[in-house]
């Protein structure tokens, strides 16, 4: 699902000053030149000590080379630096003699299917370990068969089994919403409580990012008074444009050695307009896009042998997705 695509090499860091997890009067965002960070000092007063150099390998520079090959996303790319920036700076405060601060890292992450929650999950917990907050930096991903048992004590034992695993990493609670669905006797509720405690319980020895639609997420934090105060960290991750899309089906193709034709973009990009739009609040995003993709290869590789049955294609032919390859009636023909 990953709507990876390449969106063009950045050489820098995000120019956006810290403001969504540093909460001080005045914060900035970390200059991807700047060796060390020092007092300011009027001239004739004797040089305050400095504070620590960040580390000689920067941990950030893999991250950002991760998502750098993501397309759209830019909210989530500069948030997911405001986070690297908080733990680095803390760091520093720490070497420096200054209370670090107690931060909570458990997150929400709102959005349709197929708009990179579970890829950027696995990148904040690769983070997270090169930083030294988690020990083992490993992704837990659970859905509500998961965590929900068939009986009264079940579930809760379960759910701790699965926050044991997650220890030292992140558990990643997907389509967090149905654990509320069932009403007062459904067990839902009980991994629900489980977790609330595991959080206090482990403190600081894993972290908890809770997923699903927008909509559906914002009534699940009502369900219990505790947990919109335990998730101060909240992400949005909008739908692709269909220029987005057409983007990342050109780059999925490449990865694979195909081109789309020119006709075939046309065809893609009518047939991408026409779904947004039909189905509002079920379209899959990149994850339609790779199963579109991948059926046109199929489709493209029963082409071929019906058309070349003694002799090999060229290569170019064995590159190309034609305007034919591409369909999406589910009945194995041609649309129109």
């Amino acid at each position: 699902m990953n709507g990876h695509a390449a969106s063009g090499a950045k050489e820098s860091r995000p120019a956006r000053q810290i403001n969504v997890v540093l909460r001080h009067h005045e914060t900035y965002g970390l200059g991807a030149s700047a060796p060390a960070l020092v007092e300011p000092v009027e001239p004739a007063v004797a040089p305050l000590k400095a504070a620590v150099a960040p580390p000689a390998t920067d941990p950030y520079l893999e991250i950002q080379k991760e998502m750098d090959h993501m397309v759209g996303m830019e909210g989530v790319k500069s948030l997911i630096y405001e986070i690297y920036a908080l733990l680095l700076i803390s760091q520093m405060r720490t070497e420096a003699g200054l209370s670090g601060g107690a931060q909570v890292y458990h997150m929400i992450f709102k959005g349709n299917p197929g708009t990179g929650k579970t890829t950027i999950a696995r990148i904040v917990a690769k983070l997270f370990q090169k930083m030294g907050l988690l020990s083992k930096g490993h992704l837990i991903e659970v859905e509500r068969a998961d965590l929900v048992g068939e009986y009264i004590g079940h579930t809760a034992q379960k759910t701790r089994d699965l926050v044991k695993k997650a220890l030292g990493g992140v558990l990643f609670v997907d389509e967090a919403y149905s654990l509320a669905r069932g009403g007062e006797k459904d067990f839902g509720k009980e991994a629900i409580d489980t977790l609330v405690k595991a959080m206090e319980d482990h403190r600081s020895q894993f972290v908890l990012i809770l997923a699903g639609y927008p909509l559906e997420i914002e009534h699940f934090m009502l369900t219990n008074p505790g947990l919109p105060s335990r998730f101060p960290i909240q992400i949005d991750f909008p739908d692709y444009t269909v220029d987005q899309l057409i983007q990342i089906a050109e780059l999925m193709s490449k990865d694979r050695d195909y081109n789309l034709m020119p006709q075939t973009i046309f065809k893609l990009r009518t047939h991408l307009m026409q779904e947004k739009t039909a189905t509002l609040y079920s379209f899959s995003n990149a994850r339609y896009v790779r199963n579109l993709i991948e059926k046109a290869i199929r489709h493209q590789a029963v082409r071929l042998l019906g058309q070349y049955s003694s002799v090999s294609p060229g290569r170019q032919e064995l590159m190309s997705i034609r305007p034919e390859d591409m369909r999406w009636d589910g009945k194995g023909k041609p649309d129109g």
